[in-house]
């Protein structure tokens, strides 16, 4: 497959969107507009790195408090610091991911690409292995947070504690260069592929942008329980303590299904989080967060409705 920069002739990929949530009916999220029904269930498969595997299962769990009728987690497959190219170069005696697309066992796959490779050419083959067995089959992007806060920090020196300090805000002009990088191999998917299935078939989930959005809440002492923003996280690097996986699976329940996260029950991760009295209220947070970042990416395929307002 040549490389994602190189297709041409196709239509303009916010064009194809713009159209899609216009008409897009209620099947998961293909581009449709929120609300608090059941949406139907997919077979979700998760591939990616630590920042984002470990929201699999509270992923799972809220999807399943949420009432989704015919949800399955069906496969798992993470590799610590991966790439997406990682994931698709697996030996067959190792890949899971591939065996279960070609069994029909995948309709949403999950992939979360590391900085480098960008744009990541097995995002491209794993959308196409997925569409060749599965032509309603999904993929998403997890845009993650930066690790040690952005490439520029030295990971000899750089310290969790340094966190505390730090104005999230900056992060959006930091972290941009990367983020973009995922955006446009994504647009440049759905103008492929959009006019041959009438969707987009690539999503992008904000979890990066999420995360500065919790920070930010943290740094104005607006976050009960959680005194700052090292409190988020267990090391230097940034893996995600249960606040930021938590987070995380609500932005992705939100973008596979299209569903407002808003007033679902507590999941185990935050149950054993030990932040006592303040479970409920940090949960709500969550949800508030994961909600307001999938809205506002508009490659979340994800637009609100009065109804769930």
């Amino acid at each position: 497959m040549p490389s994602v920069f190189t297709r041409r002739g196709s239509f303009p990929a916010t064009v194809l969107f713009a159209l899609w949530l216009s008409v897009a009916p209620a099947r998961g999220n293909q581009g449709a507009t929120a609300d608090v029904s059941r949406p139907e269930g997919q077979k979700v498969f998760v591939t990616g790195h630590s920042f984002h595997v470990p929201s699999a299962r509270p992923f799972d769990q809220i999807a399943q408090s949420a009432g989704i009728d015919g949800h399955k987690l069906s496969g798992i497959q993470g590799i610590g610091g991966s790439s997406v190219t990682r994931h698709w170069d697996l030996p067959d005696d190792r890949d899971k991911a591939r065996k279960a697309i070609k069994a029909g066992e995948v309709d949403v796959l999950t992939v979360a690409p590391f900085h480098t490779p960008l744009p990541d050419p097995a995002i491209d083959k794993f959308t196409a292995l997925l569409l060749e067995h599965n032509p309603k089959g999904r993929v998403v992007v997890q845009a993650s947070w930066v690790p040690m806060d952005g490439p520029g920090n030295n990971p000899l020196t750089f310290q969790n504690a340094q966190r505390d300090a730090a104005d999230p805000s900056l992060f959006r002009t930091t972290w941009a260069p990367l983020l973009d990088k995922m955006k446009k191999q994504v647009e440049v998917l759905n103008a492929e592929y959009s006019p041959k299935y009438g969707r987009p078939v690539v999503f992008l989930v904000p979890v990066g942008d999420a995360v500065i959005r919790l920070r930010e809440r943290v740094a104005r002492g607006e976050v009960p329980g959680i005194a700052g923003q090292s409190s988020l996280f267990r090391d230097n690097l940034g893996h995600g303590l249960a606040p930021i996986t938590v987070l995380t699976a609500y932005c992705h329940l939100a973008v596979i299904y299209g569903r407002d996260p808003r007033g679902l029950p507590v999941p185990d991760a935050l149950k054993e989080a030990g932040l006592g009295e303040d479970t409920e209220k940090v949960n709500r947070i969550l949800q508030d967060v994961a909600w307001e970042a999938v809205l506002a990416e508009p490659l979340s395929g994800v637009k609100a409705s009065t109804k769930a307002d």
